[in-house]
Parts: C-alpha cells; sequence; structure tokens
C-alpha cells in the first residue's frame, strides 16, 4: 500500500518505512552529501564566504598587530579556531533552512531518507568543505603569515577542524528553529557571542566572576581556545589537550544528534 503524500511531494514507495523511522544507511548518506556538494558547486558566492572570508580575517587581524607581532602570535591561534566557527555556523544553517523554505527538505524525508542520514549528509558535506577551510587558513597563518607556535602545525589544523566542524553542527540544530534566513542569521549573536566573550581570549576564564567562569565551563567555544592555547605554549599532546578536542568532539557529535532529533519537514 502506497502512503498518500502531501500535495507537491513526492510519494512513499511501498514497503518503504518512513523518515522518522528509516534504519541509517551509509549509502543514502554519501548520497545526500554528493547532492549537497552539487548544490554547492553552483554557489561561487558561498564556497568565497567558506573558503576566503576566514583567510581574510586572519590576515587583517595580523596586520592589524603588524608593530606588535606578539600579540598576533598571542590571539592568532585562538582566532584560527573561533573563525572557522562562526563562517561554518553561518552558511550551514542558512543552507539547511533554504533547504526547509524551498520544500526540498518535505520531498527528501516522503523518501525513504531518515533524517539521520539527511543530517549526517549535510555534516559529511559541510564537514569536508571545513577540513578544506581550516587547512587553508592553517597554512596561510602558519608559513604566510608567521604566527609563531610551539607545537606541530597539524596539531593546530586538527583543532580548528574540529571547531569547524562544531560550527557546522551548531548551524544544522539551530536551522531547526529559525523560520527564516535572517532569523537564522540572529541566532549567532544568541548562540556565538556569549561563547566568544566567555571562552578565555579577551582574558583568562579563572579570572572571571565566579558565575561566569562556571558558565564558561560549560561552553564547547571555552575548550576549542584553550586546545589552541596548548599547542601555542607546548611541544608535544598534553592531557589537557586531549580532553579539549574530546570535549569538542562530543559536543559536535551530541548538536548533530540533537539537530537529527528536531529536524522538521516544514518551517512554521
Amino acid at each position: 500500500m502506497t502512503t498518500t503524500p502531501r500535495p507537491g511531494t513526492a510519494p512513499l514507495p511501498a514497503g518503504a518505512p518512513p523518515a522518522a523511522t528509516a534504519p541509517f544507511s551509509a549509502s543514502r548518506t554519501l548520497a545526500t552529501a554528493a547532492r549537497a556538494l552539487r548544490q554547492l558547486r553552483h554557489d561561487p558566492r558561498t564556497i568565497a564566504l567558506m573558503l576566503v572570508v576566514p583567510c581574510v580575517m586572519i590576515a587583517l587581524l595580523r596586520y592589524v598587530f603588524d608593530a606588535r607581532p606578539q600579540t598576533f602570535d598571542s590571539i592568532g591561534a585562538s582566532l584560527l579556531g573561533i573563525f572557522p566557527m562562526i563562517t561554518m555556523f553561518l552558511v550551514t544553517s542558512i543552507a539547511t533552512l533554504r533547504e526547509r523554505t524551498s520544500g526540498t527538505l518535505e520531498r527528501l524525508l516522503a523518501m525513504p531518507l531518515g533524517k539521520a542520514d539527511l543530517i549526517s549528509g549535510y555534516a559529511l558535506a559541510f564537514g569536508l568543505l571545513a577540513i578544506i577551510q581550516s587547512a587553508l587558513v592553517t597554512a596561510l597563518s602558519v608559513w604566510a603569515l608567521g604566527l609563531d607556535i610551539t607545537g606541530s602545525a597539524w596539531l593546530l589544523l586538527l583543532v580548528a577542524v574540529l571547531d569547524a566542524l562544531l560550527g557546522t553542527a551548531l548551524g544544522l540544530f539551530v536551522s531547526a528553529f529559525a523560520a527564516s534566513e535572517f532569523q537564522a542569521v540572529q541566532f549567532m549573536p544568541a548562540v556565538l557571542m556569549p561563547q566568544l566573550l566567555l571562552c578565555g581570549l579577551f582574558t583568562p576564564r579563572d579570572t572571571m566572576q565566579p558565575a561566569l567562569e562556571a558558565l564558561s565551563d560549560v561552553l564547547p567555544m571555552s575548550y576549542a581556545v584553550d586546545g589552541m592555547n596548548e599547542v601555542l605554549t607546548h611541544t608535544g599532546v598534553t592531557g589537557d589537550f586531549l580532553r579539549d578536542i574530546v570535549i569538542v568532539s562530543g559536543c559536535a557529535l551530541l548538536v548533530l544528534a540533537l539537530g537529527a532529533a528536531t529536524l522538521r519537514r516544514r518551517t512554521a
């Protein structure tokens, strides 16, 4: 028996499980990722926002402190993770919302495509771009702009990639609660700005008012900055560094799971 679809949606094939109960499928996830990448390929402005803007921002920061390169060294590593996180959050939240408002998401979920497949596919597509973005920004900072770090540039890249993936996960999550692209942008100050203020970029977290310090201890951006600072000041992998990357990775996975649980077909 074929399920009667809503107007404007593709019919659900006979015997196919609904989107909410369809088991996770690697093939469907890869197909979703490939479709998202094909769409992005035809959107050069979005690609420029993801790949060029973070490089421009880190270069601008370097020359703002041209007379004090040690200042760039002290905050450049932290911002190396924050800039990609912000851009991936914006691009992912708006792109996912556009899928919903255009009806694409509803048509996809009318097929035997689980929510986990959809979220994982988008996360994989944007995650690949996050890796490219982080590699470009890290290479520019370390080898072209002279960012002086004690640890390995590969560890710096690892943290930058995890931060960008966290931004991707947060963008996928908040897109479920926005009714328009303007609202999606409005989520940035609500979700990211408090973390930016409390992450230890401007002042050590242990010097903050105790309530704010306790709040900063549960925000993932705090551990992203701590991880960057570990690479900045230590030659090898430390216990604190491992703790930081595990927390950032765990937060990204948790937010992706929440995004799959709250995914809706339509924007209200």
